[in-house]
C-alpha cells in the first residue's frame, strides 16, 4: 500500500544539493524507485511502494551534503545501492573521518563502507592485502594513508613498489636504465603522491631518499625497516616475487598490498602469486584482506557498470566451462 514518506532536509542550501541541479538527484531516485516526489518548503514528500528506501536513499545524499560537499552521481547511485539494502546510515559516519590532506589542502575521505573497512584494516594491521576491480581507491587510499603517516612521523620513509608486468601489449624497446624503463609503469604512484605532497615537497623527499617508487625487482636482498611500504599490481606477482616481497618486512614497518584479481597479465599458466598469498595468508594474525567491489567504483559511474558486465560475461563462461 503506497503512504506519504517526509524527508526533512533543515535548510535551503541543503535541500538543493539533495536535489541537485536541475532536479538530477530527486528525478534519478524517483525513477529508480518507482516513486512519486514533490517538494514542499525544505521537506521533500515521497509516495510509492519504494518510499521508504527513496527516503533513505535521500538521507544519505543529506549526510553528504551537511558535511558542505555536493554529492555526485556516483555518490548518488551508491545511496541508492545502501537503501535497498537497508545500510543508508552507514554514510553519515563515513564522511565524517578526513584520513588525509592534500597539499593544496583538499580533505580526504572514504567514499564507500567498503573503502572504510580498507583504511580501518590497513590502520589496525601490519599487512593488508586489499583486493577489488579498478576505481575502488585501493591503491589511492592506501598512497594517502602512507603519507598521512609519514607526516605524524609514525615511519621514516615511503616505499612503493609494482611488478614491471606489461599489460597485455608490448612496449617494445625503451632507453635508459632499469629506473627508466619501468617509470611509465610508476607512473599512478607518482602522480598520488604529488597530489598529497605537492610536486616541492615530493622532489625533495626524493631526492633525500624518504620515498621510493621502484619496480619490485629491486626489493630483493632488502629488509624494509620503519617504512611504510605499498605493493600495487599485484595480481602480477609470481608466487616466488610475492612470498620474497612480504619477507622483507622489518622492524616499525606496515606493508598493504594491492591488487584486482580479474586482470592478471601474467603468461598464461602462471598462478598469481596475489591469489595465493590471500589464500594462504587469510587467517594468519596482524594481516588483513579487505575485498572490495564494483559498489566500491569510485570513478565515473559508468565503470562501476563496465565492471558489473565485465564480472556477468566471467561467470557465464565459468558456468559453460563447468558444463
Amino acid at each position: 500500500m503506497n503512504h506519504t514518506v517526509i524527508v526533512e532536509t533543515g535548510d535551503a542550501d541543503k535541500l538543493r544539493r539533495v536535489l541537485g541541479v536541475f532536479d538530477e538527484n530527486l528525478n534519478t531516485i524517483t525513477r529508480e524507485l518507482r516513486t512519486a516526489a514533490h517538494v514542499d518548503g525544505t521537506k521533500i514528500l515521497l509516495e510509492g511502494e519504494e518510499a521508504e528506501t527513496a527516503a533513505r536513499a535521500l538521507e544519505g545524499l543529506l549526510s553528504i551534503a551537511e558535511t558542505g560537499e555536493e554529492p555526485a552521481m556516483g555518490d548518488l547511485l551508491y545511496c541508492i545501492a545502501l537503501a535497498r539494502e537497508g545500510k543508508s546510515t552507514q554514510i553519515g559516519g563515513m564522511m565524517k573521518d578526513v584520513i588525509a590532506v592534500t597539499s593544496r589542502g583538499k580533505p580526504i575521505k572514504c567514499k564507500t563502507v567498503g573503502q572504510r573497512e580498507y583504511v580501518n584494516a590497513i590502520k589496525k594491521n601490519t599487512v593488508c592485502f586489499g583486493i577489488g576491480p579498478a576505481g575502488t581507491g585501493k591503491t589511492y587510499l592506501a598512497v594517502c594513508l602512507a603519507v598521512a603517516a609519514f607526516k605524524a612521523k609514525e615511519v621514516e620513509k615511503i616505499i612503493l613498489t609494482r611488478p614491471a608486468v606489461e599489460a597485455g601489449e608490448k612496449l617494445g624497446f625503451l632507453p635508459g636504465d632499469l629506473q627508466t624503463k619501468v617509470d611509465p609503469y610508476l607512473r599512478p604512484l607518482y602522480d598520488a603522491l604529488q597530489e598529497m605532497f605537492g610536486l616541492e615537497t615530493y622532489s625533495k623527499l626524493m631526492e633525500k631518499g624518504m620515498i621510493e617508487v621502484a619496480p619490485l625487482a629491486y626489493m630483493r636482498g632488502r629488509t624494509l625497516s620503519n617504512a611504510f611500504v605499498i605493493l600495487d599490481e599485484a595480481q602480477n606477482c609470481t608466487r616466488e616475487q610475492m612470498k620474497m616481497f612480504l619477507t622483507r618486512l622489518g622492524e616499525g614497518s606496515r606493508i598493504v598490498v594491492t591488487g584486482d584479481l580479474t586482470q592478471t597479465d601474467l603468461p598464461e599458466g602462471k598462478t598469481s602469486g596475489l591469489k595465493q598469498a590471500v589464500s594462504i595468508l587469510k587467517d594468519v594474525e596482524d594481516i588483513a584482506v579487505c575485498t572490495l567491489t564494483e559498489k566500491d567504483v569510485v570513478r565515473h559511474p559508468l565503470v562501476m557498470r563496465i565492471v558489473r558486465a565485465y564480472e556477468r560475461d566471467a561467470l557465464k563462461k565459468s558456468k559453460g566451462e563447468k558444463r
